[in-house]
């Protein structure tokens, strides 16, 4: 379903094939705003502004991106603009924080997550605690503010004040470990 941007395949991105718009049509109706926040905010993509741009610069010769292999070359021709020495890690990179931005969009991940977080504390036992696992940067933020949040309140009597990282051998052992934090 176009998990990656290293094989060719449908750009759709949905959890629930069923459920929702694909990131392919979700591309075709975006505006430029949408996406460059969408990009920054789901992703902290540094290049958002470029990559919206040449997304809707697409859109509108109606050359509308509906494969991976599209969408990462819609990133390379933006990114065009970089020093040759620089650029082949900035896709890789940009490649791998577009695709996170654009599932967690389409299947309304913060969203379901925020829920989630609001609904955690009636669900609890007195005197329970949480633990979460988050693997990217905004998903740790929403979890963290949440989390403050609730303790200001008073509806949390205390949370951690650091967060857990996994060890090197971790992520030797699990190189996909190597992104997350518990909070």
């Amino acid at each position: 379903r176009g998990f990656t941007y290293k094989a060719e395949g449908p750009l759709d991105l949905r959890l629930d094939p069923e459920k929702g718009v694909s990131a392919a049509d979700r591309l075709k109706e975006v505006t430029r705003e949408e996406l460059t926040g969408m990009l920054a905010e789901n992703s902290d993509e540094p290049y958002a502004e470029e990559i919206a741009r040449e997304v809707l610069k697409r859109n509108r010769k109606k050359e509308y991106i509906r494969t991976t292999t599209q969408f990462k070359e819609a990133i390379e021709t933006a990114l065009g603009f970089l020093p040759e020495e620089e650029r082949k890690e900035a896709v890789v990179k940009s490649c791998k924080r577009c695709f996170q931005a654009l599932r967690i969009d389409v299947n309304s991940e913060f969203e379901v997550l925020y829920s989630f977080l609001e609904k955690l504390p009636g669900v609890m036992a007195p005197g329970g605690r949480a633990a979460i696992l988050t693997f990217h940067s905004g998903e740790d933020r929403l979890v963290k503010k949440t989390f403050q949040q609730f303790y200001r309140e008073g509806i949390y009597q205390d949370i951690a004040k650091d967060v857990i990282r996994p060890s090197q051998e971790e992520c030797i052992q699990n190189s996909r470990a190597r992104s997350t934090k518990l909070r």
